[in-house]
């Protein structure tokens, strides 16, 4: 018998279970069409080596404290000269994740008569910063870059005298489609406001060497880019790229930046490696668009579903419970394919959320595709 102190929880558990959103952890097994390893690094021999290197020199696990206190290791420093060098920025400091990283960034950068105009579909740690932040917040359609544009010319014919913050992500993470970043850095242009990309699904597979999407655009005075290190990069934390004030203005501000225990020296020993794989190992990015070719063609001509040419493919099913069986049947057959429920995804949208890494092969993907095949036929009936 649950505890009086408890029902409430128990009631909203059990309202989940009956709309087939209840979550529950589940163990990593069978061939991989879950995970954002996408470049294979997490358990990479070079990789291994470097953490292994790493040890032996002295790098230790914990960093004993926030960075501005005695957490401030060299492993963290040299991550961030190393990572403002690749990126091709003047200022990265080093999160450990990517939730930290926008949470420290929309809470504190934009200021009290600013406006930040956000995509619909940005990432939860997004919306946790906006909703933290003194500037005020509106969310516009879907990659519509005129939906950005009339929602800050609304906001300043109504008096709005700050600065505008449009924030988007470059490739997005349930959808694997892509922002039309060339035109929303001309809209922010225009109203003198800045542009925040999250380039987190972009990183280490997009741009010149792997540096993501918006490459072309790094360096400029009103950009701030968030690149985390748990996807492509194989590793754990987050590098947010800024102008060089920005940076400093955040580790005097950014409360998820102070009062935070520094990230791990021996995982930004890592992250270190791997930016270095990323940009002397292009094999890797060649060989997931080949990957990615052979799965969107096969997708196309066999499912009917237009390929949207990234590494992330979502399938439609609509309803919960019956995207919950199929993953399911998926998963007893040996291949890691999970269901995407609301509210991670609008209501009516469950899918599944396949996802294409150097960890399978052509032939693993052929043979899930036939499971797949199979698995919807015996829905049908």
């Amino acid at each position: 018998m649950t505890a009086p102190m408890l029902t409430s929880y128990e009631a909203t558990l059990c309202g989940l279970q009956r709309k087939a959103r209840l979550r529950r952890l589940s163990p990593q097994q069978g061939v991989d069409f879950t995970s954002n390893d996408f470049l294979a690094l997490a358990s990479a021999p070079r990789m291994k080596q470097a953490i292994t290197a790493a040890i032996q020199r002295g790098v230790p696990l914990g960093a004993g404290g926030s960075r501005l206190l005695r957490g401030n290791h060299p492993e963290h420093e040299a991550l961030e000269a190393e990572a403002a060098t690749f990126f091709g920025v003047d200022r990265v400091l080093y999160f450990g994740s990517g939730y930290a990283a926008n949470s420290a960034l929309f809470s504190t950068l934009p200021q009290r008569d600013d406006l930040i105009v956000y995509d619909a579909l940005i990432h939860a740690s997004a919306h946790e910063g906006i909703a933290a932040s003194k500037a005020a917040g509106v969310s516009v359609e879907h990659n519509n870059a005129n939906a950005f544009d009339d929602a800050i010319r609304h906001w300043r014919k109504n008096g709005g005298k700050g600065r505008p913050w449009i924030a988007v992500e470059s490739l997005y993470s349930m959808d694997g489609d892509k922002s039309p970043l060339g035109e929303l850095v001309t809209i922010a242009d225009r109203h003198e406001g800045f542009l925040v990309i999250d380039e987190a699904h972009a990183t280490g597979i997009y741009g010149a060497h792997g540096r993501g999407l918006a490459s072309e655009l790094e360096g400029r005075e009103n950009l701030v880019t968030l690149h985390t290190c748990g996807k492509a990069l194989g590793v754990s934390g987050a590098l947010l790229a800024v102008p060089a004030l920005l940076g400093d203005y955040l580790v005097n501000r950014a409360r998820a930046f102070i009062y935070s225990t520094a990230p791990s020296p021996l995982i930004a020993a890592g992250v270190r490696e791997a930016l270095r794989v990323v940009d002397e190992e292009p094999f890797r990015r060649e060989a997931l668009g080949q990957l990615v070719a052979v799965a969107g063609g096969q997708l196309e001509a066999r499912f009917g579903i237009k390929p949207n040419g990234s590494q992330i493919q979502p399938i439609l099913i609509g309803d919960n419970a019956r995207a919950v069986g199929i993953a399911k049947i998926l998963q007893d057959e040996g291949f890691d394919i999970r269901a995407i429920r609301p509210p991670t995804v609008p209501e009516g949208t469950a899918r599944l959320r396949l996802s294409i890494t150097l960890n399978v092969d052509q032939l693993q993907i052929g043979r899930m595709l036939d499971c797949l095949a199979a698995t919807l036929e015996e829905f049908r009936r």
